[in-house]
């Protein structure tokens, strides 16, 4: 694995070395504007820690240096972790993290039961835990916090904003603003150019559903289908009810959504065997074939494919605003 500390070890090191080989008297023959601004980069990267930060949980933590060793408990923080830069000190992610593909090639420490022992062999310096999995984690994190490890549980995050906020957060906790901050900045300006391209458009009544009958579940108020429906001016069937509920099929077609979303891939003919439910050929969604499937991981994942999820909701409900453009 590539150790990012080592890199930075690196500069000052060589520097040294160059001193010791007569590499001093070059360095003395650089105007003082560049001698002046090669000191300030170097403070610059050195002032990046201690960080000091208070999670989600009330706890304050401080990293004294990069870390070099992280261990990552949920899909999204792996996707943040590669996406800012900080891939290459993952070293334990959990049992379901599969993207970006190389996060498949990772140590697994489990999933909603995680393996306490197998997190303390990988010696990490940060484990990065997350506030939706708190009900089952929390004690196994205290066994981390007791054995000195760093642990750091990131918000829940329920919009697009704190969604951002997390990125950038974890960006200053490795040592990657920067490339947090670029990574924000692309994904705005993505939902940007995804809520144009929508305005105006006639508002579409949207039911979207992430699992199958007999228990059908969908998101209602205050979760991120409903904020991403919204953001492209259509409205939630579900609205009316707060989170994850569960609707019986004769209220779904009494609500008569135009657009039915499937948010989920674990089944086969999904598609096709909402459309065979009984009662669901006088459903708008049914009589006019917008039944479409959506990949969850990126409409659910609070992470920086939120955006591509976001573009993925807006085609499905509105293709005739992306007609003709780039797919």
């Amino acid at each position: 694995m590539d150790k990012k500390w080592l890199r930075w070890l690196a500069a000052p090191a060589v520097a040294l070395m160059l001193a010791a080989c007569g590499g001093g008297e070059e360095s003395a023959d650089k105007p003082a504007d560049q001698q002046e601004e090669g000191t300030g980069q170097e403070s610059a990267e050195q002032a990046a820690f201690p960080v000091t930060m208070t999670d989600a949980v009330g706890n304050e933590i401080t990293l004294e240096e990069e870390p070099d060793a992280i261990v990552s408990m949920i899909p999204s923080n792996t996707e943040i972790l590669f996406a800012v830069g900080a891939g290459d000190a993952v070293v334990g992610v959990g049992d379901f993290d599969d993207y970006p593909a190389e996060a498949q090639e990772i140590e697994k420490i489990g999933g909603l039961e995680f393996n306490v022992e197998k997190i303390l062999s990988l010696d990490p310096d940060l484990v990065l835990a997350h506030g939706s999995a708190m009900g089952t984690h929390e004690a196994g994190l205290q066994q981390l916090r007791d054995a000195g490890v760093t642990v750091f549980v990131v918000e829940e995050a329920q919009d697009f904003e704190t969604a951002y906020e997390t990125i950038e957060q974890i960006g200053e906790l490795t040592g990657n603003s920067e490339e947090a901050a670029d990574v924000v900045d692309e994904m705005q300006s993505k939902v940007n150019e995804i809520v144009g391209a929508t305005e105006g458009m006639e508002p579409k009544k949207v039911f979207a559903e992430t699992s199958p009958a007999p228990e059908i579940y969908t998101p209602g108020g205050g979760t991120f289908t409903d904020e991403m429906l919204g953001m492209i001016g259509a409205e939630n069937a579900a609205g009316d009810q707060e989170g994850w509920v569960m609707m019986d099929p004769e209220e779904i077609i009494s609500r008569n959504p135009d657009v039915i979303l499937v948010m989920y891939s674990y089944m086969e003919g999904a598609v096709d065997g909402v459309k065979a439910r009984e009662g669901y050929g006088t459903v708008s969604a049914v009589k006019n074939d917008a039944v479409v499937q959506v990949d969850e991981n990126i409409t659910s994942r609070p992470g920086p494919r939120l955006a591509d999820g976001l573009e993925a909701i807006a085609k499905a409900v509105y293709p005739e605003a992306f007609e003709g453009g780039n797919e």
